[in-house]
């Protein structure tokens, strides 16, 4: 079922405004993602998330994976492309079980969250071809569209994402300076600014060659430790 083809532009669409991405960006935003480490718990328990330096290293990893792949998906979404065949290709790029779960349960929430700030009839339609849940990338680039934002506005939101949950769990998991893990982000923004870039070129190509060259990274660690991490009898993040 496609809700829209193409990049056509949305019906009532509101102003432009950069200020949304600010609010989408949020942490605070009601989306969910404060219950999800992003695999910094399993990493933790598997000893190679310990400090400031591995935490870098891990959301670095992350980042130039999932995150790309993410981000991909989020811009192409923004830029108007059917959400649905989007869900379709996030699902392929998800291997794990517990990951494409996780990412579903996050749209639902997201969803709910955008419906409230940004109502539109777009929103409806792929709440309703979806009742199980959306993908997050993808709902959170159709939230970037109603909000008036672009791909590019998509990418850096779902790429940022990417890395701050991690840094945001490994505080709490770890006991971490917070002023470390923000340090790490900070660091990591020159190669942030590297994936939304990408991901949004990429975005810009898949309207016109088709999804299939959309980034696909592959994380096989973080898939596996996705599949143990949700067989704990006791944890302290959703995923």
């Amino acid at each position: 079922m496609a809700l829209r083809k193409g990049r056509g532009e949305l019906r009532d669409q509101p102003q432009r405004t950069r200020a949304a991405l600010l609010i989408l960006a949020d942490g605070r935003f009601p989306a969910g993602g404060h219950a999800h480490s992003g695999g910094a718990e399993a990493a933790v328990k598997a000893g190679r998330l310990t400090d400031a330096a591995s935490l870098e290293t891990f959301c670095r990893g992350r980042l130039w994976t999932a995150g790309l792949t993410a981000a991909g998906i989020s811009a192409a979404a923004a830029a108007g492309l059917d959400p649905l065949a989007l869900d379709e290709a996030a699902d392929a790029r998800t291997p794990s079980a517990a990951l494409r779960a996780a990412a579903r349960r996050l749209g639902r929430q997201m969803m709910r969250a955008a419906r409230a700030a940004w109502p539109c009839a777009e929103l409806d339609a792929l709440a309703a071809a979806r009742p199980r849940g959306v993908h997050q990338p993808v709902v959170l680039g159709a939230a970037a569209r109603a909000a008036g934002l672009g791909p590019s506005d998509a990418a850096y939101a779902a790429a940022y994402e990417a890395v701050s949950g991690p840094a945001t769990a490994a505080v709490r998991l770890l006991g971490l300076d917070p002023f470390q893990a923000t340090a790490v982000l900070a660091r990591l923004a020159p190669e942030l600014d590297d994936v939304a870039t990408r991901a949004a070129e990429a975005a810009v190509r898949a309207g016109y060659e088709g999804i299939d060259v959309l980034p696909a990274g592959s994380a096989p660690l973080l898939d596996i430790t996705a599949e143990q991490h949700a067989g704990w009898p006791v944890r302290l993040f959703a995923s």
